[in-house]
Formats: structure tokens, C-alpha cells, sequence
């Protein structure tokens, strides 16, 4: 099976692209995290606020702050224990128990990890891995890496001036022993979700951020001390608290950097960590697609050429005005909730609607290195959505233009039982939902310019857009549930996306819930 072919099945027939007779053992499933033996580790404080609220003051942030941070970000939150019968006519029951995160994730697995170089006070300068299970920061490296860093990233970024810079990596196994190939789909949004997060939880802490998709892989790696073959970076953040020097292309002169100069300058580390699985499978797709997604040289980041995004000539609904919401994230986090059959539908106000669909569009805005600074984009991922009983706006499909905050008709009526016919696990009542986004994107992912680097740059910024959606869904109130296990080509042909080379990425049911019967308990002072 080609790439290409193995890319689109992914995404439009999933059967073909799955390794046949797949069968899970949960029994040698690995850990959510990653556990480092034998290294220095720093503990971090446990005494977390509860309030993200008047912590944006620019300040280089000391270790205690920056515990806060990476907890928010992506620190164990709470422990679950739900009742599940497993048939009707015995009295059988099923315990399940999870640890869970701000940041949502496929299965609950988990399979991106944090990595940070950090220079503040009171710690080593140096390489850190985030230790989820124990919320503390593991050396891998000491020392200072600044010009090794910035030259990894073609010189694009003032790193000197950046107090941390974190790394988001994705550990295929994690995932891919329970989904087999479409673990690579996972991968990316779920790495998506976590760099959405982080830039939310950045922006309360009041520290300047930006997300860089181009650098040189091997090189990265290299420093981190991970093996290609089992986990990569996907993505690079440097954080500093004053405005830095960002540029998506930097100059010529200072981009001719390669690789194998950069692994030359550092000794390989290869530090021992524990994943529990002890019979790993091969999974050679996913290998062979890193491999070719990988950049060897500085000389070779590209930039996306401007392109206006179509928009339905259909009749225009104008949405209320509203102004940005002002919530506080700690508290929307801790409340965020996956409703699954727990949906109930409600009748949906279109202050409520228009608050949701600005709110997230708006906060999405970020910088990045896939565009020039100085040139006006239109965002590379869009929303689409089916509503049901909003207020005076009539049952039926449309796509949001975030530009004049207004829905443009596509295609009108009650889709719910077809989206429902579509979904191939019944794990969500769609006729109980009001509103039912899809995230959409090009279908070829940009490959002529980004090449196959480009289909997980897609699914990120997917993933990074449904984070804003679920936050801006608790802000008011309701619940939210990211689905992979729906029908691609049906939502397309409901929003005729075919003409404008479009598909919808990911399906996002959103609406008031009731509460689950459940145990559940925060894990923070």
C-alpha cells in the first residue's frame, strides 16, 4: 500500500488502512507516561492554585510557577471510577478506573509527551523531561544549548532571550497497541489538543509563545536523547515573557544547517525509561511516514502560500455581536466533560452559539512559522456545523465565516439521524445533541508544499482548534466530545465540500449534559 493510499484510508476507509485480525492484549498495554530510571530528578510543588486568575503578570517564572504551568498544561487532574454493565440479562458489572488530564485524549492513552530546556533560577540550565506520575522534572541534559537550539530551528527565533522552550513528542506504541495504524491519526490531534492547551495556559501565565512545525528532527531528538524508532518530536515552543524576535523564514545566510552537523556538536545520550509493555509490535507504517516527514536541512523549511478560504454562497445568518469571553481557566478545566450518552438536549440561545463559535476562532489565532508574519492568512482549518433547536435559526447544515461572525447556509433540516447512521461505534446519542461541529481542512493537506510533514501539521492544528472549542463549550456551560468513529464522505456530502477540495477532520458533538453517575476526584491541594 502506497503512503498516499494508506493516508486517505486513514481518514475516509479506515478497514483498509488497519492491520487485519488486530487484536488488543490489555494485559501488556503500556503505561500513559514515560518513567526515566537512574536520572536526576527535581520535584515539583504540589500546592497548585485553583484560579489561573491574576497570574498573567510577565515575569521570569521560578521552579514553584513553573510546576503550575506544566500541571495545567498536561499534569495528572483527576481520578475516575465508573460502573459499566456488561450485559443486560446478568448482573455483571465492569469497573473502570482512569487517570485524566485537562488535555482530552483518544482512549485515554496519552501518547505525547513534554519535554522543556529551561533557564531559571533555583534549577539546573538545562534538558527536562515532564514526569507526569510523579509532577516532577527528570535532567537529561545540563548545560546551555541556546545557539544549538536556535540553529536546530533555522535561526528563527531569539532563543537566548526564551526562559524555557518545550518540546511535544508522540510515543507511537503508546496508542498504536490498542488502534493499530490509525494510531497516526490519533497521534496528531492528540498532539494538537495538548499544544492548544499549552498556549491557553501560557497566555494566563503571561508568557509570549509560538509554535514552530519546521526543525531539524534528527537534530531535536538528538538532544532529547529519543529514538526515532519509537518516539519524535512533533512540535517546538519557545516561551520567554517579553516579545521576541520571531520570523518564519529568517535569513538565507543563517539557515544553511544540517543535521548531522548539529548530532556531531552533542555526545548521543540513550537514558534508560520504562514503558511497561514487554512485547512491543512493529508498527512500519508509522515509522516509514516519520522518517519521510523528517527535515534534514534548515535550507528545506517551507512557508504556505496565502489562500483565501471558499466560503457557501448560501444565505447568510447573521449571529449576534458578542465580545471575547473572559473565564477563568482553572475552573473551566477542572468542569470540562466528555457527555458521551450523557447528551441532553436543550434548546441552544444564539448569544449562546455565536459566544462558542467566536470565542474558540478567535483564541486559535497564534503565531507560527507555516506563514510570513507581515501577510494576513485565513485559517487552514475551518468549522462547519449541523445545528438543531437553536433559537431562531433553522435546523440544518452551515459553515461558520469567522471573518463577518455569521453562518452561511449549505444545506437546511434535522441531519442528526443521518450523522447517527454514520458513526461507527454508538457511543453518542446525536439526536439528543444541538449542535454538532466538524472541523475542516484541504484533503491533500497541503503535500505539494509541506510534503508528508504536512498531513500531521493538518491534524494538529485540527486538534489544536477542537481544544479552544471544548473550553469555549465549558465556558457556557456544556460539554463537549471530539469523535474519530464517524463516516467522513456523508458529512462532506451534507456540507457539499466536495467543490472546494475540502473534508471534514473531526467531529465535534457539543450541548448540555447531565451528570454522571460516577466517582470522581481532583488530584491537586
Amino acid at each position: 500500500m502506497s503512503l498516499d493510499e494508506f493516508l486517505h484510508n486513514l481518514h475516509f476507509d479506515i478497514e483498509k488502512a488497519s492491520i487485519p485480525n488486530w487484536e488488543v492484549d490489555w494485559e501488556d498495554k503500556p503505561l500513559p507516561y514515560k518513567l526515566y530510571r537512574g536520572l536526576p530528578a527535581v520535584s515539583l510543588s504540589l500546592e497548585v492554585p485553583l484560579t489561573l486568575e491574576g497570574q498573567n503578570q510577565p515575569s521570569i517564572p521560578d521552579l514553584r510557577k513553573i510546576g503550575h504551568f506544566l500541571w495545567y498544561v498536561y499534569g495528572l487532574s483527576q481520578f475516575s471510577q465508573s460502573v459499566f454493565s456488561l450485559d443486560s440479562t446478568e448482573n455483571t458489572t465492569e469497573l473502570m478506573q482512569s487517570y485524566r488530564r485537562f488535555a482530552p485524549s483518544g482512549g485515554a492513552l496519552y501518547p505525547n509527551e513534554l519535554y522543556v530546556y529551561l533557564k531559571i533560577e533555583d534549577l539546573p540550565k538545562g534538558v527536562y523531561h515532564y514526569d507526569v506520575a510523579h509532577h516532577r522534572l527528570v535532567l537529561l541534559r545540563e548545560g546551555d544549548f541556546d545557539s544549538y537550539l536556535a540553529r536546530a530551528l533555522g535561526n528563527r527565533s531569539e532563543i537566548s532571550s526564551c526562559f524555557g522552550t518545550v518540546f511535544v513528542s508522540t510515543m507511537f506504541w503508546k496508542n498504536f497497541f490498542k488502534y493499530n495504524n490509525f494510531a497516526y491519526r490519533l497521534q496528531g490531534l492528540d498532539a494538537g489538543v495538548l499544544i492548544g492547551q499549552l498556549l491557553e495556559v501560557s497566555k494566563r501565565f503571561g508568557f509570549e509563545s509560538g509554535v514552530y512545525f519546521h526543525f531539524l528532527d534528527r537534530a531535536i531528538n538528538h538532544l532529547l536523547g529519543l529514538s526515532e524508532l519509537e518516539e519524535s518530536v512533533y512540535a517546538v515552543i519557545p516561551l520567554s515573557v517579553e516579545p521576541t524576535i520571531w520570523s518564519a523564514n529568517g535569513r538565507e545566510m543563517d539557515r544553511m544547517v544540517s543535521s548531522e552537523q548539529l548530532c556531531q556538536e552533542l555526545k548521543s545520550i540513550e537514558p534508560n525509561h520504562y514503558v511497561r509493555s514487554q512485547r512491543v509490535k512493529e508498527y512500519p507504517m508509522l515509522t516509514k511516514l516519520n522518517t519521510l516527514s523528517m527535515l534534514d536541512s534548515t535550507t528545506k523549511f517551507p512557508l504556505i502560500e496565502a489562500k483565501e478560504n471558499e466560503i457557501s454562497e448560501g444565505q447568510a445568518v447573521a449571529l449576534p455581536h458578542v465580545e471575547r469571553q473572559s473565564y477563568d481557566l482553572g475552573s473551566v478545566c477542572r468542569n470540562r466533560f466528555s457527555p458521551d450518552m450523557d447528551f441532553m438536549l436543550g434548546r441552544i440561545t444564539q448569544v449562546e452559539l455565536a459566544n462558542l463559535l467566536h470565542e474558540a476562532t478567535n483564541s486559535f489565532l497564534y503565531r507560527n512559522d507555516l506563514e510570513a508574519a507581515h501577510k494576513k492568512h485565513e485559517p487552514r482549518v475551518s468549522l462547519n456545523v449541523c445545528l438543531y433547536n437553536v433559537e431562531g435559526i433553522p435546523n440544518g447544515a452551515y459553515q461558520y465565516d469567522s471573518t463577518t461572525h455569521a453562518l452561511r447556509q449549505v444545506h437546511l433540516g434535522d441531519h442528526r439521524l443521518l450523522l447517527q447512521s454514520g458513526m461507527s461505534l454508538y457511543n453518542v446519542n446525536l439526536l439528543q445533541v444541538p449542535i454538532c461541529i466538524h472541523v475542516t481542512g484541504v484533503k491533500d493537506y497541503y503535500k505539494t508544499t509541506l510534503g508528508y510533514r504536512g498531513y500531521r501539521i493538518q491534524q494538529m492544528e485540527a486538534g489544536m482548534l477542537v481544544q479552544r472549542l471544548l473550553l469555549s463549550a465549558g465556558a457556557v456551560g456544556m460539554g463537549g466530545h471530539p469523535l474519530l468513529g464517524y463516516d467522513s464522505n456523508l458529512c462532506d456530502q451534507i456540507y457539499k465540500m466536495e467543490p472546494q477540495g475540502k473534508t471534514s477532520l473531526i467531529q465535534i458533538p457539543i450541548g448540555p449534559y447531565r451528570q454522571r453517575p460516577w466517582l470522581l476526584g481532583g488530584l491537586c491541594s
